[in-house]
């Protein structure tokens, strides 16, 4: 229960805090490169090294990859019925096709199906939504901004040098290896990683404007309708219906699935000018809806 006043509490907190002198107006973006530069790949160093290859990985794993695929899927086939832009288009593949699957995610989880499901959670979360945030979300976000940049030397250049990747293939071949790193330095990476939410959401605060008249609203509202009800329908109706899933592992896996936008991938949203108000509305707003829905998914996997 925490974790979700933090939540609230951050995003409070940045929107009075743009309001005050001592705050430069692009601040947020200072934030923004702490959370890139320094929390995240913390986050990686931590977990990483960790975790346990094995087929149990498929389904959890599937969540960010097969969900990443249907957004661009989707988001695509919209655009081209209805003429958007490309940086309308990149916002909602990266921002609807990437869920909360850990600071919103972890706590869900576990208050629901208690701490051993956690295990599942973190599959979902650090090879998945992790690393599709940290290369295909980079590689979107690079195609889909000024296009006069997007020659394919430059866009494979800003993957390989965004900080979390070459932090993920660092702590992948130190898994491979299983090797990690002395007991201090873990520890320092967890608290590093610990400051992503606080400081995203603070940041995302900071940008959130209620323009009631905004152009935005419809394209919100189609993005948080994909992101807490479209997708969890398909991984549902794939898992369960489909492939016949059961368990607490597959249940696990779709709530995950209806969790609210994810606030990094907002974060690389608004760095590569991909409708920086549109992607902050998208967590503003996507959070508190999705507890609503995640009620509902929570009735509908009970079953399962």
């Amino acid at each position: 229960m925490d974790n979700i006043i933090l939540i609230f509490v951050c995003m409070l907190l940045g929107f009075l805090l743009k309001r005050m002198a001592a705050f430069p107006p692009l601040s947020y973006k200072t934030l923004n490169q702490f959370v890139i530069y320094i929390s995240l790949p913390a986050v990686a160093l931590y977990y990483i090294p960790k975790l346990e290859i094995s087929s149990r990985l498929l389904f959890p794993l599937g969540i960010a990859w097969l969900g990443f695929g249907l957004s661009f899927l989707f988001f695509t086939a919209f655009s081209k019925v209805f003429g958007w832009s490309k940086k309308l288009t990149g916002c909602l593949i990266i921002v609807a096709g990437l869920g909360n699957t850990s600071f919103v995610g972890f706590p869900v989880v576990e208050a629901v199906y208690g701490k051993k499901a956690l295990e599942t959670a973190v599959i979902v979360d650090q090879p998945g939504s992790f690393v599709v945030v940290s290369t295909v979300a980079i590689l979107i976000a690079s195609l889909y901004s000024r296009s006069t940049e997007n020659s394919t030397t430059t866009v494979f250049k800003k993957i390989l040098l965004f900080p979390p990747f070459i932090a993920f293939i660092v702590a992948v071949l130190l898994n491979v290896m299983q090797l990690d790193f002395p007991e201090m330095l873990q520890s320092v990476f967890q608290r590093l990683g610990t400051t992503v939410t606080p400081i995203a959401l603070v940041a995302v605060g900071m940008q959130l404007e209620f323009d009631w008249k905004s152009k935005h609203w419809k394209f919100l509202t189609l993005g948080l309708f994909f992101k807490l009800l479209i997708t969890p329908a398909f991984f549902y109706l794939l898992y369960v219906m489909i492939l016949n899933g059961k368990g607490q592992e597959v249940q696990v896996s779709v709530l995950e699935a209806a969790m609210a936008p994810m606030i990094t991938g907002a974060i690389v949203a608004v760095n590569y000018g991909l409708k920086p108000k549109l992607a902050n509305m998208m967590i503003g707003f996507g959070i508190p809806m999705s507890f609503l829905t995640l009620v509902f998914w929570w009735w509908v996997l009970k079953g399962v």
